[in-house]
């Protein structure tokens, strides 16, 4: 399982630093948004098909969500749900940002915040689009 751990979080890793350094070379979108989270999705679907039966908790609760991450291999299941998401909506924070034409150094650091910190990097991006493009509704993904 740390081997699958290492290998998604080094390919999130790869998506970020092409959406960071290169958002306008023609395969940064097409890694970022579709390969990488697709490969981390099979993952993702393939450890919750092995661990999700008969596994403890569930999501009625806290502590029943709690009870599902005490199995690792549904622990591991939710960091890569996180890894796809959060690379598939930093995708399109780059590609709203280009479509804006919003300065990329501005959309850097939601790019990270997003990384690190999911919703709050999609909120730092909305406010910098609310501001900048005058307009907080997101076009579509």
């Amino acid at each position: 399982m740390e081997q699958v751990f290492s290998v998604c979080s080094a390919l999130a890793t790869i998506g970020w630093l092409l959406l960071i350094l290169a958002p306008r070379w023609r395969w940064t979108q097409a890694v970022s948004s579709a390969a990488i989270p697709i490969t981390i999705a099979v993952v993702y679907l393939s450890l919750i098909v092995r661990y999700m039966p008969g596994s403890s908790g569930g999501f009625g609760s806290l502590a029943d969500v709690a009870a599902l991450f005490n199995t690792p291999g549904l622990l591991l299941a939710g960091w890569v749900h996180y890894l796809a998401f959060d690379l598939f909506i930093g995708s399109w924070e780059v590609r709203d940002a280009l479509r804006h034409r919003l300065p990329h150094l501005l959309v850097v650091p939601c790019l990270i915040m997003t990384f690190l910190l999911g919703p709050i990097g999609l909120l730092g991006y909305l406010l910098l689009r609310a501001w900048r493009a005058r307009s907080i509704v997101p076009d579509a993904i």
